[in-house]
């Protein structure tokens, strides 16, 4: 039996690429999408991709109402709790790939999706490469005991830090809290020089052409730095195998979950 998905954001950068993705898939079935530039068309014509025959609505609650399993939540930050929690209304599992959702819009949508017994996956990135180095730089925080991230993006990403940095972050604050010889708040000069604190960790968010999304973390002890450094290039391909196995998973869990490892075995 086939999954049932909705997508929103479905004619945009990434969520275009995971509709094609879907269509050469056998057992997932995209029975709607949410667009507000292509409302009323169906995707298939949208994005010229015939195997693809749902329709396009302008909002969640509307693509709501064809039932799906998963709801794949690929907007902004102004709307993406607003079509997650309508997705957990109607019965569906989400996986999310939006970014700038903040830590007490997640702490909220954990409690309804527990409430509905409902599973919520987000992925701020879901490039496999992207897995790789934050379960890395977790294993780092074990042992050097100073970090900080450098968050990258093109100069018209409109959130700050990205999803793929507030991720990154927040797990690495769940190993520790990462060490600072001067307190931010005792900088002498410009204190916002050195970064926004996220959960803990000085996060410098860069946006700038030549870039599209990426993320570096640099751990530093006495005579000694590492840097893990995530690169994507302008293709949306490198997320897809991720989503897909997302979409196939997230039914199995109950709640909020952050990372794309979190059903890997990693």
């Amino acid at each position: 039996m086939s999954i049932r998905v909705s997508v929103a954001g479905a004619t945009g950068w990434a969520g275009s690429e995971l509709a094609r993705g879907i269509a050469a898939t056998d057992d997932i079935d995209l029975v709607s999408a949410v667009s507000r530039s292509a409302a009323g068309k169906m995707l298939g014509d949208v994005l010229d991709e015939p195997r693809l025959k749902a329709p396009v609505f302008t909002s969640a609650r509307e693509a709501m109402a064809t039932a799906c399993d998963v709801f794949v939540e690929y907007t902004t930050a102004a709307t993406a709790k607003t079509n997650i929690l309508a997705a957990l209304e109607h019965g569906a599992h989400v996986v999310v790939g939006s970014s700038g959702v903040t830590d007490e819009e997640y702490a909220e949508i954990d409690r309804v999706a527990r409430a509905a017994n409902r599973g919520v996956l987000a992925c701020g990135n879901f490039a496999i490469t992207m897995v790789l180095m934050q379960k890395f730089a977790e294993l780092a925080a074990k042992y050097v005991s100073s970090w900080e991230i450098i968050d990258y993006a093109y100069e018209a990403k409109p959130d700050a830090p990205s999803g793929t940095a507030r991720e990154l972050a927040t797990r690495l604050a769940k190993v520790r809290a990462p060490e600072q010889a001067v307190p931010v708040e005792k900088t002498l000069g410009i204190a916002e020089a050195r970064g926004a604190t996220l959960a803990g960790t000085q996060v410098h968010s860069l946006r700038l052409p030549g870039f599209v999304i990426g993320a570096e973390v640099i751990f530093g002890m006495p005579d000694q730095t590492l840097s893990m450094r995530h690169i994507a290039g302008s293709s949306a391909k490198p997320y897809i195998d991720g989503a897909l196995l997302a979409i196939r998973k997230v039914s199995t869990l109950v709640g909020l979950h952050r990372g794309l490892d979190v059903v890997l075995d990693l």
